[in-house]
């Protein structure tokens, strides 16, 4: 895979990343097995993924206690590590803290569980209520200064949130929610992004399984799955969404592949995005992910699934 670089940094990566909510995320997953986390994460970066993407919440902690066990076993320029704190467990409930000295603390701490002198790529994982935004990301360019990152980036911050983040120019990445059926940021995001060379990964690119492909508009859902009770996955939002993944079908076909390699195709293709991060359960779902990488999805492919999407 060809490198990209994250925004004005020194941060170069394959654009193909992992997303690790799954490796850890006891808090967000039910049953999830640490083994398979690791083996996950291991499997990733066996097979050219380099750019690992976790946060203090996916499991307080512990996703990136596992992914520290696991990098030491490789060389550490060759894993870019992405990493996200704003959740403050310190009085014993969970607020937003993005204030100076306690971004510096998650960062030490993070570097703690992680195994590692330094993080890659540093966000600010939600915007707090209170702290000045330029304040917040003075404080990262602090650690960049100190070497403790190497990238600032921003999550969750609405545009003109980001605009006051980026007063001085320090913010190199954001990372927000988007799709190919939840596009509301290319309007008025991306334009501002471009002009200020700030890069743009997604979050949820596959929308919890539902792009995925391994649906159908005749799947159902038990009663007390989450996905019962989902707009996303029931009536007439599905049956679109369903009815619009079987235009990719015979692009999937004649590349040889399936649909889940077919999207995440569309997003390496995107130039409104530096890098993609499907999460994985298990290392069995590596490969799979890893052959998106080989689709080379033509201007018309790429211009229908686009067109076909932006009705959705």
């Amino acid at each position: 895979m060809d490198k990209i670089k994250i925004g004005k940094s020194q941060v170069e990566t394959a654009p193909l990343g992992l997303g690790t909510n799954k490796v850890g995320g006891h808090n967000l997953f039910p049953n999830l097995s640490e083994s398979d986390g690791r083996e996950t994460v291991r499997a990733a970066l066996e097979s050219g993924i380099q750019l690992l993407d976790t946060a203090f919440m996916y499991g307080k902690g512990r996703s990136e206690e596992l992914i520290g066990e696991v990098i030491v076993d490789f060389p550490r320029d060759q894993v870019i590590i992405a990493d996200k704190a704003a959740h403050d467990i310190s009085s014993g409930e969970m607020v937003l803290n993005n204030e100076p000295q306690f971004l510096k603390k998650s960062v030490d701490d993070a570097l703690e569980r992680l195994k590692t002198d330094y993080i890659d790529i540093f966000y600010i994982h939600f915007p707090d209520e209170k702290t000045p935004k330029s304040e917040a990301v003075g404080a990262l360019q602090e650690l960049r200064k100190a070497g403790k990152i190497r990238a600032i980036g921003i999550s969750n911050f609405t545009l003109e949130q980001t605009k006051e983040a980026n007063q001085d120019g320090y913010v190199d990445v954001v990372e927000n929610y988007y799709s190919l059926i939840h596009r509301d940021e290319e309007e008025k995001l991306f334009p501002y992004l471009k002009d200020a060379h700030i890069s743009f990964v997604p979050y949820f690119p596959l929308e919890s399984g539902l792009l995925t492909g391994k649906y159908t508009k005749d799947s159902t859902f038990a009663e007390g799955d989450p996905r019962s009770k989902s707009e996303k996955f029931t009536g007439e939002a599905f049956q679109k969404t369903m009815a619009t993944l079987d235009n990719l079908r015979p692009i999937a076909q004649r590349h040889h592949v399936d649909v889940l390699q077919i999207v995440l195709a569309w997003y390496l293709a995107n130039p409104n995005l530096a890098a993609v991060i499907p999460g994985a359960r298990n290392a069995g779902q590596i490969p799979g992910i890893v052959q998106s990488a080989g689709v080379k999805l033509s201007k018309d492919e790429y211009d229908l699934i686009d067109q076909s999407f932006s009705a959705v």
